[in-house]
């Protein structure tokens, strides 16, 4: 990174209201608000649908632009795109078959390995001038990103929470303060350790890489206050989801905008013409409603045959019957929770740009490459 430069992934605003923003802007607003959220016992409908429907379930089908919609991608990688969602499936029935807390559990910690390995991507994308730097630098990043997610987890496992991921007790719970305490000791030792280097780097290069830090502050403020520092059931769930879910779908956003760019008067870059016209400032509106009735029609299904928690929410869905089965079951709540988990699955290899094409990469950071 030159003293010129940052490493932005699209633009210095798009970047900093869509990707960098959202973790700490809700950080902020869980703690001016933390005294009402202490007096609500349930999320309130209206908003649990804004922040599972409207944003986690609808980040996970923003997936399907980056997969089973890109005409290359899906071309090159058949095998995975057929058997990922076979596999997870019969894996998921096998789980469900022996217990149905041992489904959940297994898809809890797939869930959380995604949500870490997130923040990482992204720091790597926020690192990517810097590889010329000394090697301990680029593995402090590592850590500190890591620590930034994984020390909140261990303080959940160590601690009693009033809430959960999936459902009650899909995470092993071990009542040990003591070692809670010694990893939070760790992980301060980790930060001190990030922020010397830091100090060294802008004296060397001048300049500090205001993407990469702001990235681990969202991280590290969100997840503790969501985590730690609140015990609350709409501060996790508010903190986790926005953070994780909005910059999910601007990444998806930024790609196929590129892909579009680049390829878009040579050839469809999709497998329908149409998807590409979904990446541009005016049909914004159209690609975020497009993601919401999927993901509505989802819980719709979730809520008629299994929850019937949000019937207000979910008109005629109770015109579904309510599966009691466990013969059913043993199918229907794997199939159901198919698209997370392949969601969670495919994410782990389409962007780890080491195992990528190098389209990957001319892609991914056309916008900014063309702006040099």
């Amino acid at each position: 990174m030159t003293k010129k430069t940052q490493p932005w992934l699209f633009s210095p605003v798009f970047d900093l209201v869509f990707i960098l923003g959202p973790a700490l802007i809700v950080t902020l607003i869980v703690l001016i608000f933390q005294g009402q959220l202490d007096t609500l016992k349930t999320i309130p409908p209206w908003l649990w649908l804004v922040l599972v429907a409207g944003v986690d379930v609808s980040h996970v089908y923003s997936t399907l632009f980056r997969t089973y919609l890109d005409r290359e991608e899906l071309k090159q990688r058949q095998a995975l795109y057929t058997l990922v969602p076979l596999g997870a499936w019969m894996l998921g029935w096998l789980l469900y078959s022996v217990n149905g807390s041992l489904f959940w559990r297994a898809l809890a910690y797939l869930a959380v390995f995604h949500f870490v390995r997130q923040q990482y991507g992204f720091m790597m994308i926020y690192s990517r001038q810097e590889w010329d730097q000394p090697a301990l630098y680029k593995y402090l990043d590592k850590i500190a990103i890591y620590s930034a997610t994984l020390y909140p987890l261990v303080y959940w496992h160590c601690h009693e929470r009033s809430f959960n991921w999936f459902v009650a007790g899909d995470f092993v719970t071990f009542d040990a303060p003591l070692f809670s305490r010694f990893a939070g000791g760790v992980y301060l030792v980790v930060l001190l350790a990030y922020g010397f280097k830091e100090i060294i780097l802008w004296r060397r290069i001048g300049r500090i890489n205001w993407p990469r830090n702001l990235l681990l502050l969202g991280t590290a403020v969100s997840w503790f206050v969501g985590i730690v520092a609140f015990d609350n059931d709409l501060a996790f769930t508010a903190t986790n989801i926005i953070a994780h879910g909005i910059p999910y779908m601007a990444l998806i956003w930024v790609y196929g905008h590129n892909q579009q760019a680049i390829n878009g008067a040579e050839r469809k870059p999709f497998v329908y013409q149409w998807v590409g016209k979904l990446f541009s400032w005016r049909t914004v509106p159209v690609y975020t409603g497009g993601l919401f009735l999927l993901a509505y029609l989802e819980e719709w299904a979730w809520n008629g045959l299994i929850w019937r928690d949000h019937v207000m929410l979910f008109k005629f869905s109770e015109v579904l019957p309510v599966i009691q089965s466990e013969q059913t079951l043993v199918w229907l709540v794997p199939l159901l929770a198919l698209p997370q988990a392949t969601h969670y699955i495919l994410d782990a290899f389409i962007w780890r740009l080491k195992l990528n094409p190098a389209n990957l990469k001319n892609v991914l950071f056309y916008n900014v490459v063309r702006k040099v």
